[in-house]
């Protein structure tokens, strides 16, 4: 076993594995003592190098990021991470280091918990982004509806169904809708938006982004202005609610 993730044994046997790359070593001890009471299996590596060699040994449903590592930093990790898979990524960034935070969002991190951290809230926003890649990747194949609290989408008939009644989605508002809905929680660039659901190279022109969600939230919304779905994100994207 590789002795830069030599806390990988404990817990292998678990179905639910998570990776912990962080080269603070006391911080990983904890977070792998932590998970594995929560009934999940947590493997730790020291390097980002490590990290990502783990990953192509073993099957993970989370990575746990810390952005400041020697060598090869958060950003770099995510970014062969995000190159190869949808694994959701949860970053580790210093306080009030708000560069940080944005630059991951940007560049697919689904969240970010800042230093020092209350564990319980890692433990509810690990149980989130789990339930929520779970929920979509393994069994994409057997969905017909989506049920949120108000919100029903059918995956068949391209309708919604919501307080004001139900609606017939045009092709681009569907995609749009959806690719929102299957990454809850996760704030998505106006970039990554366009390229998955227009299937071009995104241009800097959000005039058609914003007609979209415009017609959606008259449809989905009781109140536009303040909408509970595809919610805006000043001066990154947009985020279908992790609340709903």
């Amino acid at each position: 076993m590789n002795v830069e993730c030599r806390l990988a044994a404990k817990g292998s046997e678990k179905a639910t594995r998570i990776l912990v790359i962080d080269d603070d070593r006391e911080l990983c001890e904890l977070l792998h003592r932590t998970i594995w009471q929560e009934g999940m299996a947590a493997d730790c590596c020291f390097s980002g190098r490590d990290g990502l060699d783990r990953l192509e040994e073993g099957e993970y449903q989370l990575v746990i990021l810390d952005v400041m590592m020697p060598g090869s930093d958060g950003f770099a990790v995510l970014e062969q991470i995000r190159g190869k898979s949808h694994l959701p990524v949860l970053l580790l960034t210093a306080k009030n280091d708000s560069a940080s935070k944005v630059r991951g969002l940007r560049n697919g991190a689904d969240d970010y918990l800042t230093k020092p951290f209350d564990m319980g809230e890692l433990l509810a926003r690990i149980t989130s982004l789990i339930r929520r890649y779970t929920r979509f990747n393994q069994n994409e194949n057997h969905i017909e509806k989506l049920f949120y609290d108000g919100l029903t989408i059918d995956m068949d008939a391209h309708l919604i169904a919501v307080q004001n009644g139900t609606f017939e989605l045009a092709p681009k508002e569907f995609s749009l809708l959806l690719y929102c809905a299957k990454n809850q929680g996760r704030i998505l660039t106006k970039k990554q938006i366009y390229e998955e659901v227009w299937g071009a190279p995104y241009v800097y022109d959000d005039s058609n982004i914003m007609a979209v969600i415009s017609r959606l939230r008259k449809k989905m919304e009781v109140d536009p202005g303040n909408p509970q779905y595809i919610q805006t994100v000043k001066g990154v994207g947009y985020r279908f609610n992790k609340k709903v």
